[in-house]
């Protein structure tokens, strides 16, 4: 048996996950990093000191259910930065490195770094069977509370997944401005999920205009309107669906601007945002493209897990 080990640190969830090289298939745990009632996030010291409680709990319950034999593990790997860029950093990230360094190191087996970027594109190809896609050329969307980023994603000789971002937010996040949309409404923090039910519960067609500039987008704006429909309307629901349907309009406008300025490409749709039902069916139905599956959407680490295995086998090939 061939078995590699991903670790995600991020700023709101810790994650392991097991890749298994024989059966192609991926297991994993979370767990959500815990946030005061009514705060916007977690402060990096807090989110380091959740991650060093959690991670150990994680990989106890991850080993004794697979019932895994530390002879059958090749190599480990872990998202070091939050993306492959220079200057790219995040204190939480270095909780799974310095884990997964101690480990490959124990374990004597190869280290493999990996920012979590590369993990959420890599998570979303193999919840599609598209890892095909993985050396060609294709448009992804990161969505999420730490991103907003249309990528151009390319692979060369010494990495794959490498991105360049060709469009982004000019101010908020899209899961930002679900979290801040979410809270007016009193929704739990993290917001996406609740927000999602509410909107559900809307019948109301509700129409929006984005805010685009050539190929980045700008969503601050979207938080006034929900918050002043809120308070004129008093209606839960309709502003909940008026913000997806913002964010709906916003990835769809991007996409075909981008589209026009590189050409036509596969476009493929991932971060927590993208898990969201309302905005996957309603985009789905109006252009040619994928959605990560949303169990592989939120932040994890079966990505890094994935990209073990291939960077891994690269190196030995």
């Amino acid at each position: 048996m061939s078995k590699y080990i991903g670790i995600d640190t991020s700023n709101y969830t810790t994650s392991v996950a097991v890749y298994d090289s024989k059966t192609n298939e991926v297991s994993g745990k979370r767990k959500l990093l815990p946030v005061l009632k009514g705060e916007l996030g977690i402060r990096q010291s807090d989110a380091v000191f959740h991650h060093t409680q959690q991670l150990p709990q994680l990989f106890e319950e991850l080993f004794d259910e697979l019932h895994i034999d530390c002879c059958d593990i090749k190599a480990i790997g872990a998202s070091f930065t939050p993306r492959k860029a220079e200057g790219s950093y995040m204190p939480c990230f270095t909780v799974g490195s310095g884990f997964a360094r101690s480990l490959a190191s124990v374990l004597n087996v190869p280290l493999h770094s990996f920012s979590h970027q590369q993990g959420h594109l890599a998570a979303a190809l193999y919840s599609i069977n598209k890892l095909d896609l993985i050396d060609k050329k294709f448009l992804a969307f990161h969505v999420s509370g730490g991103t907003t980023d249309a990528l151009l994603v390319n692979a060369d000789d010494n990495d794959v997944l490498i991105a360049d971002i060709v469009g982004k937010s000019l101010d908020l996040n899209a899961g930002q401005l679900v979290d801040r949309v979410g809270l007016e409404l009193s929704c739990t923090f993290p917001c996406g999920k609740e927000l999602e039910a509410l909107a559900l519960n809307c019948e109301s067609v509700v129409k929006a205009k984005p805010t685009i500039k050539g190929t980045d987008c700008c969503l601050s704006g979207i938080e006034n309107i929900c918050k002043k429909a809120y308070k004129e309307t008093n209606d839960a629901p309709y502003v909940a669906k008026l913000c997806l349907k913002f964010i709906e309009e916003t990835l769809c406008k991007m996409t075909a601007n981008i589209l026009d300025v590189y050409g036509d490409m596969p476009v493929v749709f991932a971060g927590g945002v993208m898990s969201n039902s309302i905005i996957r069916e309603n985009i789905m139905s109006r252009m040619q493209c994928y959605f990560s599956k949303p169990e592989f959407s939120t932040d994890n680490a079966c990505g890094i897990a994935l990209l073990t295995c291939i960077k891994d086998l690269s190196e030995v090939g």
